[in-house]
């Protein structure tokens, strides 16, 4: 099946080493993996290796809805690349570079086919706009 590949990105002003510690230490994980205010992450965990998994709570702040998401972990380049695969067997790769004093990251996932393409990456960016902000805040 040939899967819709959608991009996002951001430049986040900070040095690798904080970025990379706040994109996968699950207590900072749960301060900035949400798209909007009404939602949260009450917890993640994270086994960052090949073969390692990924997971993290995402709901309604209000307690209305709520998921998981699950990922295992199938390339781990440290300060540079991450790739996993989702429980549903699509697949996600970002990489993290080092310029100009900040970080520029870049993703690339598979979208799945309940939702619209754009909605998801509106709600990806999102989520990658909070990570930005809340790095940018520390």
């Amino acid at each position: 099946m040939d899967r819709v590949k959608v991009s996002i990105e951001a430049m986040v002003d900070a040095k690798i080493e904080k970025v990379w510690e706040c994109w996968n230490e699950p207590k900072h994980i749960t301060k900035w993996n949400f798209a909007i205010d009404t939602w949260c992450c009450p917890r993640a965990s994270n086994d960052l290796r090949v073969g390692g998994r990924y997971s993290a709570r995402m709901e309604a702040k209000d307690g209305s809805f709520g998921f998981d998401f699950e990922v295992t972990y199938d390339v781990v380049d440290k300060h540079k690349k991450i790739s996993y695969t989702m429980g549903d067997g699509r697949q996600a790769t970002t990489t993290f570079e080092q310029q100009n004093g900040g970080v520029w990251i870049a993703t690339v996932f598979d979208a799945e086919q309940q939702n619209e393409v754009e909605m998801q990456r509106n709600g990806w960016q999102s989520i990658l706009n909070n990570f930005k902000k809340y790095v940018e805040s520390i």
